[in-house]
């Protein structure tokens, strides 16, 4: 097993420990806090994307100057440290300010993403962001179900023991690969393909600000569904309701393997955006029916979406600007769920539970009119997604 299994790995455990919670903030506040504020909630989720934001360019600065995993060996510690810490705290506010400090710590294992792709030839780049879509989606659909059970049947405080246990497993994964020198494989040449017409820059903030409408509609309907839920279907339980938020993540995975079998519209940007606004409209009905179809749609649109733009950083970027240029686009990822975090707690606290699900459709219906304007022409044509499969 070589450095991209591992790399690959650590992904997989921090995803899964950092998804947990995300679904479930509004239940572990109110239970542990006596915290019911929507607006607290989601004050909370924009500081911890603030927080992301802020960090990720500074571990982005530091790395340039050190090997990344070594970095990320201290960088794990610290933040499995403060986790254990956070599950002691009784007081609200030394729970943020830990909390948050934790973050800063966390945020350096996203430079394991363009550590991965640095280290990978250009023409297997749509394969490993397949590879990695799969870790993604499995980390979600196992954090939200662990998540729900743990709340359910656990001290909610040991939610952050787990979340330590994976930033230390982690931490000793970077410790083995050092150990064993696999760190030490050559980086390819960049590809001198790349033209001023087609990459650079000015690309990459266009990009980012498709990324930051994409990333805000999408997290705009997380804080609050599994609330939804049990409030259109009272009485479902906690850990119904969690596989029920993590539909969209098992469709992505349907969308992966279907994508390997054939291609055509359905893969396309315009008829994805548009599938994801039918799925966000069903989602607000109310209807339970009418709200799990709506999963179901918005789960392969998301996916669809979430690859393809990947692929475009990837291909608009060149292997020694990786980290770098994932720094800028996370930078308008982390903005876009900021803004979302925050307007939902607002929304769900003077308009009810359904209002993200109308804000976020909003949302892709403006991505189909500025996909056009932002984006070249040759990137709104359907592309052949079964090189994205491993």
């Amino acid at each position: 097993m070589g450095l991209k299994f591992y790399l690959i790995m650590m992904t997989a455990v921090a995803v899964l420990s950092d998804s947990m919670l995300l679904p479930f903030y509004p239940q572990y506040f109110a239970g542990r806090f006596g915290q019911t504020s929507p607006e607290h909630v989601g004050s909370y989720i924009a500081a911890i994307c603030l927080t992301a934001m802020l960090a990720l360019p500074f571990w982005a600065r530091i790395v340039r100057t050190t090997n990344t995993l070594r970095l990320l060996c201290w960088t794990q510690l610290a933040a499995g440290l403060l986790c254990i810490a956070c599950s002691f705290v009784g007081s609200l506010w030394l729970f943020w300010l830990l909390s948050l400090a934790m973050i800063v710590f966390k945020a350096s294992y996203l430079l394991v993403y363009p550590h991965i792709m640095q280290r990978e030839e250009e023409s297997k780049h749509a394969h490993t962001i397949g590879v990695l879509s799969i870790v993604v989606h499995f980390g979600h659909i196992a954090g939200a179900v662990i998540g729900g059970a743990m709340l359910s049947y656990w001290p909610m405080e040991q939610a952050f023991l787990l979340m330590a246990a994976g930033d230390f497993i982690q931490m000793a994964m970077c410790r083995y690969v050092l150990k064993k020198g696999l760190d030490r494989d050559p980086i390819p040449a960049a590809p001198v393909s790349h033209s001023p017409a087609t990459g650079g820059g000015r690309q990459i903030y266009l990009l980012g600000i498709l990324m930051l409408l994409f990333y805000f509609s999408e997290y705009q309907i997380v804080p609050f569904f599994v609330q939804y839920w049990q409030a259109i279907a009272p009485e479902h339980g906690m850990q119904l309701a969690a596989w029920v938020y993590a539909i969209p993540a098992a469709v992505g995975l349907a969308a992966l393997w279907l994508n390997h079998k054939r291609s055509g519209f359905m893969d396309g940007i315009y008829f994805c955006l548009l599938l994801g606004l039918a799925g966000l409209v069903l989602q607000a009905s109310g209807q339970t029916g009418w709200v799990l179809l709506g999963r179901v749609l918005f789960g392969w649109a998301s996916f669809q979406l979430t690859v393809r733009l990947d692929m475009l950083l990837f291909e608009i970027s060149t292997p020694d600007s990786y980290a770098s240029d994932y720094s800028k686009i996370n930078l308008f990822q982390n903005i876009g769920v900021l803004l979302s975090s925050y307007s939902a707690g607002i929304l769900v606290a003077k308009h009810g539970l359904s209002m993200p699900f109308w804000l976020a459709a909003g949302g892709f219906a403006l991505l189909i009119m500025l996909w056009p304007l932002l984006m070249p022409a040759r990137y709104t044509l359907n592309r052949n997604t079964a090189d994205a499969l491993p």
